[in-house]
């Protein structure tokens, strides 16, 4: 069910929660980390980043690659030509005040035709993507699906045209004081740096959430590929250039560039306005502090960690439903070998329940799969060790050993006051298969360890029907982005109202990375106030060329439909 749901409408990353487990102490090894292994738990080890370095590093160090890069291993002298850091971003400012004029009808246009290229190879995509990350033809081709279906997301968003959230209050003599005209509107930030993920190889990659909304935003996009997909991430980066170019997008609009140092870079340098990125908490706020200590701070849309509770009342575990409860929750923490930032990590149970022991014979069958690179799969060991060797925690399932690159389904459980006890070891997220079911004694342990899990993408709880909940609902509201009743959250619908975001270590802001409002992210508030009309943009001109809603004076208005 879970696949389905992914592959048609809901998308789910894996973003390692409260204190992800990287694998190197040095901050190259974090930020290399940060470089989009980020909701993939550890997701990039210090072995698989250093092979990337390497793979992309060309004749004078440089490890940048253009969007129109292609090859699974360019030569020395091909090397040798790719553009600098300060060249993408040099070429991203020049094309920056061209975006930034563009209708949105136009922009919409130009995702549409990536859209329709992307999925004009999705094949070759496909084959590649399997080859680099082991997630499967099915779950991939998905993937793919759900990467087109967000550029063209956007591209209805841009067509809708709320989004500029165009204001006009007219000159009013009368008021105290007296009121000048003021035109408001929201405007393309400027050039974006994407750090891609390691769990998502399409939808949160190179054409992912990211590059899309800051594209519809009519910002430049510089994309920092992640080292545990290169080959798919110069494939895809190209197919965008070209689909970019035959629309008629101004060169600059989009690039590629490699390697942690480059990424670091990427942050720091001046034509850059804001910063998409997904992956570790250890990485992301090397990155986020990079971001806020430069001589002119950017705003840093970090994804970092959730830990994302479950809570299960006692009504909810009567008769049949217990089993249910438990296969729904062994099939949530396991799919995609648990490599999802929605992954549902804590389960918060009555104490007695034996919903634990379920969860365990529900889970036992499931085998263990491939991790998305091998330091992922070390990581994720150290985790569960980790936490299953403190005293007062079971092992129900796992334990043992399984191939090196490899997850093994883990159950483990304990009390809520060997939590309480152990905050730092067993509240940190654990990036993988693996879920932790802690028992609680009343509503008092419960509230006492929500108020220690920190900030969220999620929260789920799961009562019987009629069930009085308000309380609980209430805890959970200030810790999560987004509280479900029933169902399991990994699954992240792509549309308008969706919030993809939480407190911190969750996120960085209080923006969403998924669903139509992502693009806020991009876009700044600019007043005009008593502007001739020669020197507006369109959006704001008093007829209302463009057809926006709009606020006029207090009032809304909405355009008439265009007749055929």
């Amino acid at each position: 069910m879970h696949d389905t749901d992914h592959s048609t409408g809901t998308i789910d990353r894996t973003t390692p929660a409260r204190s992800r487990t990287d694998d190197s102490d040095s901050v190259r090894g974090r930020i290399d980390d940060a470089d989009g292994s980020g909701n993939g738990g550890g997701s990039s080890s210090s072995s698989s980043s250093s092979s990337s370095s390497s793979s992309s590093v060309g004749h004078g160090g440089e490890t940048v690659a253009p969007a129109g890069h292609t090859g699974d291993a360019a030569s020395d002298a091909g090397r040798a030509a790719v553009p600098t850091v300060d060249e993408v971003a040099a070429a991203a400012g020049a094309a920056s005040s061209e975006l930034a004029s563009t209708v949105p009808s136009t922009r919409a246009a130009w995702l549409e035709a990536v859209a329709d290229a992307l999925d004009g190879r999705v094949d070759e995509l496909v084959a590649l993507a399997d080859e680099e990350s082991h997630l499967g033809t099915t779950r991939l081709t998905g993937e793919v699906a759900r990467t087109t279906g967000q550029l063209r997301l956007f591209a209805a968003v841009l067509r809708d045209g709320a989004f500029l959230e165009v204001v006009i209050d007219h000159a009013d003599a009368s008021t105290t004081p007296p009121k000048p005209e003021l035109r408001r509107m929201l405007r393309p930030t400027g050039p974006v740096a994407v750090f891609s993920a390691s769990n998502f190889p399409f939808a949160f990659s190179v054409a992912g959430g990211d590059t899309a909304s800051a594209l519809a935003a009519g910002c430049p996009v510089i994309v920092k590929a992640h080292s545990a997909h290169p080959r798919l991430s110069r494939l895809t980066a190209t197919i965008v250039t070209e689909a970019l170019r035959s629309a008629g997008a101004p060169d600059g609009t989009f690039a590629l560039v490699e390697g942690r140092e480059q990424g670091t870079a990427l942050v720091q340098h001046p034509a850059i306005t804001a910063v998409g990125f997904t992956g570790s908490l250890a990485g992301g706020r090397t990155l986020f502090d990079l971001a806020s200590q430069r001589p002119a701070p950017i705003p840093f849309y970090g994804e970092l960690g959730s830990t994302n509770p479950v809570v299960i009342t006692e009504a909810a575990l009567r008769g049949e439903a217990a089993g249910e409860l438990a296969r729904g929750l062994a099939a949530s923490f396991t799919l995609g070998v648990g490599q999802f930032c929605t992954n549902p990590g804590l389960v918060l149970v009555p104490s007695g329940s034996g919903f634990a022991e379920l969860v365990a014979q529900a889970a036992a069958d499931t085998v263990a799969g491939r991790m998305l690179t091998p330091g992922i799969a070390e990581s994720y060991a150290a985790g569960t060790a980790r936490a299953a060797g403190h005293p007062g925690v079971r092992t129900l399932l796992g334990g043992g050993t399984a191939a090196a690159d490899s997850g093994v389904p883990t159950v483990l459980a304990t009390t809520a006051a060997t939590v309480l006890d152990a905050l730092e070891v067993l509240l940190e997220e654990i990036f993988g298969p693996a879920t932790l079911v802690i028992e609680v004694a009343d509503d008092a342990e419960l509230h006492a360890v929500l108020a220690e899990v920190g900030g969220a993408l999620t929260a789920t709880v799961h009562a019987a029907p009629g069930e009085d909940i308000a309380g609980l609902v209430s805890r959970l509201e200030p810790i999560a982005g987004r509280v479900l009743f029933g169902g399991w959250p990994t699954g992240v619908a792509v549309g308008w109202a969706q919030h993809h975001g939480g407190p911190w270590p969750a996120t960085t802001s209080l923006h969403t990375s998924v669903g139509a409002s992502a693009v806020r992210r991009f876009q700044r508030p600019i007043v005009y106030q008593d502007a001739p009309e020669r020197v507006l943009p369109e959006a704001l001109h008093e007829a209302n060329p463009l057809r926006l809603p709009r606020r006029v004076d207090g009032v809304l208005e909405l355009p008439v439909p265009a007749r055929a």
